[in-house]
C-alpha cells in the first residue's frame, strides 16, 4: 500500500508513458531514463496519454508494489515539462490524485507546530 509518509520522495514522469509496461519496464525507465534508484523509498508515478490512468511504482522491503488508478470521468492535471522527471512533495501528490493542479494558489501554507507557553 502507499504509505502515508509525508517525507517520501515522489517523482512524476512528465509527458505520457506507455502503461502496458509492467514493474520491470517501469523500473528500467526509472533507472536508465531518470537516472534514479527504483529501490529507493520513493514513489514513481506514470500517466497515460489520455491522462485518465496512473501507475505508481513503489519498492517496499523485499518487493515492488504496482498501484493502478483509473478515473471513470475527468483527467489528471498532469505536468508537462522540459525534463523527463519532476520531484514533487507528498502534499502535491495527494492534490494530483484528488484531481487538483500541482500549484494551488489558494492552499494553506504548511506550518511547523510551535510550543505554546
Amino acid at each position: 500500500m502507499i504509505s502515508e509518509i509525508s517525507s517520501r520522495q515522489v517523482y512524476l514522469a512528465c509527458g505520457n508513458t506507455d502503461l502496458r509496461k509492467s514493474i520491470d519496464g517501469l523500473a528500467v525507465l526509472v533507472k536508465e531514463v531518470f537516472d534514479l534508484d527504483p529501490f529507493s523509498p520513493s514513489l514513481f508515478v506514470f500517466c497515460n496519454r489520455q491522462r485518465d490512468k496512473l501507475k505508481i511504482l513503489q519498492w517496499e522491503h523485499n518487493g515492488f508494489w504496482l498501484h493502478y488508478r483509473r478515473l471513470e470521468r475527468g483527467k489528471f492535471e498532469w505536468p508537462t515539462s522540459n525534463t523527463d522527471v519532476v520531484n514533487i512533495s507528498y502534499r502535491e501528490f495527494r492534490w494530483l490524485l484528488d484531481g487538483l493542479s500541482l500549484k494551488q494558489n489558494q492552499a494553506h501554507r504548511a506550518e511547523k507546530a510551535r510550543t505554546v507557553l
